[in-house]
């Protein structure tokens, strides 16, 4: 089939790169995001897609919004069979929707119609799910509500970080998405209409939902801060200051009299107070700092008395 392929950021790339590499379908085009301002000088950098689709000679589109007349104009022009598309991360109007034959068929993150939604990894991990997967199903103006083609389940890691589970369905969901769109074009594959059960959201993790509450429960603060990991990334405050958290790992020994937030320090093993049992800290990373391993901050920060996270 002819193709016109939607994506921006790294966890497209091995599905655009699959794609391209097949033989039973032709790559005509890229949409993606607009190149944005990155790094201290603040320059215009493309994204990973476009990198990889400018590498392989494949024409590349960036509407600042896909509604625009000239976006669809050219759409229509290049006449694809259908469009797959990965994180593109932007809302196709329903002039974009009608335009390929077979539709846009997205591969999402979970499985549907659980975790519907920008951040359906960090959720599966913050609410403890231990099966996940990916599935892949024809767009509607719906938000990820549409058929289903298919999918695979995984199980999470007891200790994976969402960047890591991530870049695993990434690169598992790139044969996913071949396999459908080849079974869409020798017509063996029909998509079925989700279950109207089971259906959750999950909604962008903000930066201000990074922050950890103390308070709660050693369990809860893991998985917050393996969703977090590496992005908005957790993070909590000392000395009024932002620190940023890696991986925590709750450990089993009680210490009733550490109190939510107090940290203590032996020797290379950094414990900070919850409202359970305390979570050992592994790399922080300080304001204006690189990472860093919890023991040489201690070190360097010489803890006092009053001294822990808020």
């Amino acid at each position: 089939m002819r193709l016109v392929f939607a994506g921006t950021p790294d966890v497209a790339v091995p599905s655009l790169r699959t794609l391209l590499e097949s033989d039973r379908h032709d790559v005509a085009a890229v949409v993606t995001r607009p190149d944005k301002p990155a790094g201290r000088g603040r320059g215009l950098r493309a994204s990973p897609v476009k990198e990889l689709a400018v590498d392989a000679g494949v024409p590349v589109l960036q509407p600042v919004r896909p509604r625009e007349p000239e976006f669809l104009a050219a759409l229509r022009d290049i006449a694809p069979d259908c469009c797959p598309v990965v994180a593109y991360g932007a809302l196709l109007p329903p002039a974009a929707l009608d335009v390929p034959g077979h539709g846009w068929v997205n591969l999402h993150f979970s499985l549907l119609p659980a975790w519907r939604g920008a951040a359906p990894v960090q959720h599966a991990i913050l609410a403890g799910d231990d099966v996940t997967g990916a599935t892949t199903f024809l767009i509607e103006e719906g938000l990820d509500s549409g058929p289903v083609f298919g999918f695979f389940t995984t199980e999470i890691g007891p200790r994976e970080t969402a960047g890591e589970l991530l870049g695993r369905l990434a690169r598992d969901g790139a044969g996913l998405l071949a396999g459908t769109l080849d079974g869409i074009a020798d017509g063996s594959l029909q998509p079925v209409p989700q279950p109207s059960d089971g259906v959750t959201v999950a909604g962008k993790v903000t930066v201000d939902d990074a922050r950890v509450d103390w308070a709660a429960p050693a369990l809860r603060i893991d998985r917050l801060v393996r969703a977090c990991t590496p992005a908005p990334g957790a993070w909590t405050t000392f000395r009024d200051r932002r620190v940023k958290l890696g991986p925590v790992v709750p450990v089993a020994e009680e210490m009733t009299d550490l109190r939510p937030g107090e940290l203590l320090a032996d020797g290379d093993t950094v414990v900070a107070g919850t409202g359970s049992t305390p979570v050992r800290l592994g790399d922080v990373r300080p304001e204006g700092r690189g990472a860093m391993a919890a023991s040489a901050w201690v070190r360097g920060v010489r803890l006092g008395p009053a001294d822990g996270f808020r």
